[in-house]
């Protein structure tokens, strides 16, 4: 079930309020582009800054759009793990297919720290989809505590952002067949399903869904030669949305479509002019919009 490209959704703001209107077009846009899978509420969602109310309110407007026409997989993670646990709860009465949940964050836990919160949020009786980035959480879970968090009955794969390939492999033989793998950084991503991964929960999807499913679905087929032209067609657009800090430059690059504001929370702030030509040059080379528009942004 969970393969292939899923987005881990921007949240659109106006008037430093959600926008929840155009998050409805946007979730229902993401799916007629051909977006396998849908993640509210990540930290490309502004996770951070959104209040409980307001991540509770994005994963129901999400799950409301999709409307199981493709799974959902809701952001709960907190390093509180009474907040992840509410979080996981709440998505699970919504209707979400699964849960995305970060390691706890600042605090630092030991790993079994790390599988003593994913424990907790087993017992809630929902897919879990752990999620590991410790460029962001200083957190790191090894293969061996993920292997243990494997046996739980709810725990069904990993988001793996750790940009280090091997532990796809790692994690395969200690996790199982079974055990779905996910990439979270999508320059690499094409190297991680080499080693046995079956798709990402994507950023540049926000701006490329088509393009991002096409090479996701390439990869799945084993065709990497076809996966390989579309990297080339996309690493520019991988590369510009993180120039700065996520999601400044994609939300950006979407509001270029059309699709929202550009809007983020503080403390992240409007993307400077250079960021915002980076951002151009790479959708033009992804063939997202012409040179003209380039042209009439720099008038």
């Amino acid at each position: 079930m969970f393969q292939g490209s899923y987005t881990a959704l921007i949240t659109p703001f106006r008037n430093n309020k959600i926008d929840e209107s155009a998050f409805e077009r946007f979730v229902e846009w993401q799916i007629a582009q051909g977006t396998h899978g849908l993640v509210p509420v990540g930290t490309t969602g502004e996770c951070p800054t959104v209040s409980h109310a307001e991540h509770k309110r994005i994963v129901e407007i999400c799950i409301a759009v999709a409307n199981k026409r493709v799974p959902v997989i809701a952001g709960a993670g907190s390093n509180s793990t009474a907040e992840a646990v509410d979080f996981a709860l709440h998505a699970k009465q919504a209707g979400a297919d699964a849960v995305l949940v970060v390691m706890p964050y600042y605090n630092k836990p030991t790993q079994e720290g790390m599988y003593r919160h994913i424990e907790a949020i087993n017992e809630i009786g929902v897919p879990i989809m752990l999620y590991n980035v410790p460029a962001r959480t200083i957190a790191d879970m090894l293969p061996e505590t993920m292997a243990r968090c494997a046996k739980l009955k709810n725990v069904v794969g990993v988001k793996d952002a750790t940009s280090n390939l091997a532990r796809a492999s790692q994690q395969r033989m200690l996790c199982g067949v079974g055990f779905a793998m996910l990439s979270g950084e999508d320059a690499s991503s094409l190297g991680f399903n080499a080693h046995g991964g079956q798709g990402a929960i994507s950023v540049t999807s926000n701006v490329a869904p088509a393009l991002c499913a096409q090479f996701q679905t390439a990869c799945r087929n084993g065709d990497y030669a076809a996966a390989l032209k579309l990297q080339d067609k996309l690493m520019p657009l991988h590369d510009a949305m993180f120039v700065e800090a996520s999601p400044g430059p994609v939300k950006y690059a979407v509001s270029k479509l059309g699709l929202c504001l550009p809007d983020t929370r503080l403390p992240l702030v409007p993307v400077s002019e250079e960021t915002k030509r980076a951002v151009d040059a790479a959708m033009v080379h992804a063939g997202l919009m012409g040179h003209n528009h380039v042209a009439k942004a720099a008038e």
